[in-house]
């Protein structure tokens, strides 16, 4: 399986688009695909039209009792897409009580990759929702997966956002005494405007190894395919989005920290 975090510490920036879009291309070429939403807010889960506010179990629920270790129980958990080659492990809104809940105790931040081990060989690849601030949730993406992708606004505030995600990244990585890879992707730009323009000439001048040549542009498809809880390429496999997202696709899949196990 190969376990990939979608990151970053600013809301708006494209993160959910970003897991459902490269789900769905992933599901195109004949994977298996688990989505993950590690956001209390649910977005991912109510793009595949579950109510954060009434899962009976979630995420959530795999925080207590050892149930990540249970495999059993993590199959009862995850929801079927409308895919059928791609599921979703979805979010509730008692995600936001988390951090209150197990603060303290020990093994906290490997909940997800203990989850992950149990389902290891039933699916090709995880991709993992995060939310935008730092805690045991974004810790649990970032010590789970072997790849980060930090979709970035094309605008000035969020270049902040991105020094944070840098930096937590790094604060992390640490702290876990090892390397994790990372593609910084230019989301939401509009060549029209200089502000995209500037902001993205700023991107490249300061995280030059990271940034991926390529950008992801402002496409109404993406907010369709949303109100249809469909992937963007079900919608419309030709459209500037997707084409975006599927030359991502590759290069994503040609660098390193691709696979582990």
């Amino acid at each position: 399986m190969r376990i990939w975090s979608i990151a970053n510490q600013k809301g708006g920036v494209g993160k959910t688009t970003s897991v459902v879009s490269l789900g769905g291309l992933l599901a195109e070429r004949g994977e298996r695909v688990l989505l993950i939403d590690l956001d209390p807010h649910g977005s991912l889960t109510s793009y595949f039209r579950y109510d954060p506010d009434s899962l009976d179990t979630s995420l959530y629920n795999l925080f207590f009792n050892q149930h990540c270790n249970d495999v059993d129980y993590i199959k009862n958990v995850i929801k079927p897409t409308s895919r059928q080659d791609v599921d979703l492990l979805p979010a509730t809104t008692s995600l936001a009580t988390l951090e209150r809940q197990v603060s303290g105790q020990d093994g906290m931040g490997l909940v997800l990759a203990k989850t992950l081990a149990q389902v290891w060989d039933d699916y090709d690849y995880a991709l993992l929702d995060t939310p935008p601030i730092l805690g045991v949730l974004l810790v649990n993406a970032l010590a789970a997966c072997q790849r980060l992708v930090i979709p970035t606004q094309t605008e000035f505030l969020a270049l902040k956002g991105l020094e944070r995600m840098v930096h937590t990244l790094k604060m992390v990585m640490n702290s876990q005494n090892r390397q994790l890879p990372y593609t910084i992707v230019p989301t939401l730009f509009d060549r029209r405007t200089q502000a995209s323009i500037t902001t993205l000439k700023q991107m490249r001048q300061i995280y030059p190894q990271h940034v991926w040549q390529e950008t992801i542009p402002i496409d109404t498809k993406f907010r369709d395919a949303s109100h249809q809880g469909l992937f963007p390429n079900e919608l419309d496999k030709q459209s500037r989005g997707v084409r975006a997202y599927r030359h991502l696709l590759t290069e994503l899949e040609q660098v390193p920290g691709g696979s582990r196990g």
